[in-house]
Parts: C-alpha cells; structure tokens; sequence
C-alpha cells in the first residue's frame, strides 16, 4: 500500500491574509493563529492542500490541530504528486547529499526539516538506524521512510542490521502524542561501537541522549583533536585540558588522541562518566585521562578559587533555553560560566567554548562570550568559528530549527 497517498485528504487550509510570512521567505511551518479556515474532511496527521488567503496554492502540509504549528509543509509544489515516490525522491536526496559531504559510516542520514521530511530524525551507526519522530503527519510514514531508506543504501552495498526507535522527547507531548521508544522490525543486539575522527565509542542507543551519541560535533571534535596535536609537536612540555559537560567524553578523547597528556572529563551524570571510562580504555589512553562526576556550574567556581590552570578549557553545555521567553536567563548563564571557564585557561592557552541553543543565536552568542572575556580581563584572539556538521545541513531562508550549533575556538591572553 502506498502509505503516503493513502494520507491524502481532500480538506484544503486556507491562510489569513497577510499571515504565512514565514512560510513564504522559504519557511516550513504554520501556526494556529495564521490559519483562516479548514474546508473538507481531515483527521489529524492527513496531508492536505495550502492555500493563502487569495486561493494562490502554496503546497502541501501535514495537519496537526493539537500543535500550535497545525501545518509542517512537505512541498511547496502544489502539483506535486504526494506518493511513495515523492518519498524515494525525498530519502535518496538526503542520502546522495550526506555522500557528498561527509564520512558516512556513522551519521545524520535525515535532519527533518532541512531534508524536507519535517519532523523526523534518522541517524546511522555503523549498521544500525535510530529513528526519532516528533510530528504526527511524519510519525504515520516513518516505518516506510526506514525501508526506502534500508533499500537505498543496500544499493550502496549497506546493510542495516537493525532499527531503534528513539521518540521519547518531550515535545512530542505538545504534538498531542505520547512518547516513546523500541524496536522497529526484528529485535537485535543493540550494542554499537563507532568510530569517529579515528577515535572509537560505544554508543547507547538505547539510554543515552538523544539518539544516542552526538553527531553534530564530528568537525568540532576534531578541531580539538588537532589543536592538541600540534600543541603536543610544538612543545616539550605537558599539555592539560579540561572538558566541561564531556558527556561520554568525546572532546575529552580527541584531545587525549591528539597528544595532551593531562585530561580532565567532568559531567554530572555518573552514567555518562562511567561510560566515558569505557570508551577511554576502548581507546587505550586511560593513562592521560581523569575523570570527575561533578555539577560544572558549581564546579568551575572552585577550580577558579583554587588557582587551577589549564592549556586548553572545553565548555560544551547543553542548552540553556529552548523558547525565546527565557533568552536572558539562557544569556546570563552562559555568561557565567564562560567567565570563570576563561579564568581557568593559562595565559596564551586556548579555550573552546559552544552553545547548540537555536534561539542563542550567533550575534547574541558573540556578545555574550565578549562580555565573558571583559569581565575576566581577558583579550580574545578568534582560530575558528564552527557550526554543527555537515550532515546537519543548515537550510537558509525562513529556516525553523536547523541551525542551532555555535562553536568558537580562541586563544586567551592577559589583558595587556
């Protein structure tokens, strides 16, 4: 059966006027308040016709009138035909891109919206698919996302040993779904190990975040991996670095790969330190590394008070807001802790520091650390400024959600 077409409902949205103004400078998504009337038969999760409020055809979308954002567009194509080729094109497109761009053995393969398929999250480990659906319109077509998608890369001579689902997100919760987690298909041993920038993790798909491991930061990382590389070649002496939120401890063992000879991994979960450990020894550098299970925030402030001094200081936090009601108290935060993370770094070391908040947006990102770096008495020399990987494509224009991932590297000197 053709589970798209099979979707399709006759009821036709039309938009008020003057509202769609998102939408129309290249945006996906439709709120409640910008929606005039809904002509036809419908049941929540349908795909049906936009209209603006003059009959001009704006596409297709998904309805949802639980969500305040009631239609995700798939197309702006009102001629588009909404069938299991239209799906083909879509998934074979999202991969023919990540081949393009990016070592494929573990990656983003779908990132909803910025690959057209809104909502919905496929990431590859190795031979296994964790799948994250947050929209009910594309919660209806995931299983035949997945087989299209297992059917397109056994083309390419992979395959996939086994399917995860990872929707257990609150926000499916605001979509009017409940969330969940398992199996899609067959059961299969869920143990997967990867290998990332020649460093290797065991990822838990199953309990760890997200999906399971964090793949926008595969540059990131490496970046850090090769500062601490050509540190170590540069210099007879020891190198120490401090990661801050380390999580499984990925920057923790770039640095530790790339030549530092002191590292420090500090995160509050003693689950993600414990499995920071293991991937530590996976990699044979338990030797060069430390581990604390200890609040960061509370954490800094003592390391600054006990005189402690690193190379190179690591802050990757998680988000400090997810709504743009709380910016400023997102921005105070992050302003703390980057002054006392920029206190913490020797003299003509480097600190790396990082937001993956959509709304703490470059600009405000910027100001932020500055303001950090005055109130440290520091002065700031930029080496990069990053974004998330290239399999988390950053889609211009009206864009929603793709871009999020703020990354700075910098040299820190004395204020002189």
């Amino acid at each position: 059966m053709d589970i798209l077409s099979s979707n399709v409902c006759d009821a036709v949205v039309t938009l008020k006027k003057g509202e769609g103004r998102t939408l129309k400078a290249g945006g996906s998504w439709i709120y409640d308040n910008e929606i005039d009337k809904i002509d036809g038969n419908y049941q929540d999760g349908n795909v049906l016709k936009v209209e603006d409020f003059d009959g001009y055809p704006m596409g297709w979308g998904f309805i949802n009138t639980k969500s305040r954002i009631q239609i995700r567009m798939l197309t702006r194509d009102a001629n588009a035909v909404m069938d299991d080729e239209f799906l083909y094109r879509r998934v074979r497109a999202a991969w023919d891109y990540r081949k393009a761009v990016i070592d494929t053995s573990s990656c983003r393969v779908i990132f909803g919206e910025a690959d057209f398929l809104p909502g919905l999250v496929i990431d590859k480990y190795e031979d296994v698919l964790v799948v994250e659906s947050l929209a009910l319109g594309i919660d209806v077509l995931k299983e035949r996302i997945v087989d299209i998608l297992k059917e397109i890369m056994l083309e390419d001579g992979i395959k996939i040993r086994g399917v995860y689902e990872r929707s257990d997100a609150k926000v499916r919760l605001k979509e009017g779904m409940e969330r969940t987690k398992g199996f899609i298909g067959a059961e299969f041993d869920t143990a997967v190990q990867i290998t990332e920038n020649g460093v290797r993790y065991n990822v838990d798909i199953v309990n760890g975040q997200k999906t399971g491991f964090f793949l926008d930061q595969k540059g990131n990382r490496m970046a850090i991996q090769e500062l601490c590389r050509r540190l170590n070649s540069s210099t007879d002496k020891r190198i120490s670095v401090l990661d801050c939120f380390t999580h499984t401890g990925s920057f923790a063992l770039n640095a530790a790969v790339g030549g530092a000879t002191s590292v420090e991994a500090v995160d509050v979960s003693e689950l993600a330190i414990e499995e920071a450990k293991r991937n530590a020894e996976l990699n044979g550098v338990t030797d060069r590394m430390t581990f604390t299970c200890d609040d960061v925030l509370n954490l800094l402030p003592r390391y600054v008070e006990e005189g402690r001094q690193y190379d190179v200081v690591i802050l990757d936090p998680p988000a400090f807001t997810k709504s743009r009601e709380t910016i400023k108290k997102a921005a105070k935060g992050y302003r703390e802790i980057n002054i006392r993370g920029l206190k913490l770094v020797k003299p003509g070391g480097y600190f790396a520091t990082c937001s993956c908040s959509h709304f703490m947006d470059q600009q405000l990102f910027s100001e932020v650390i500055a303001q950090a770096a005055k109130a440290a008495h520091k002065k700031l020399r930029q080496i990069e400024f990053r974004t998330q990987a290239k399999d988390h494509p950053i889609l211009w224009a009206g864009d929603e959600v793709s871009y999020y991932l703020k990354f700075l590297i910098f040299q820190v000197l004395d204020e002189r």
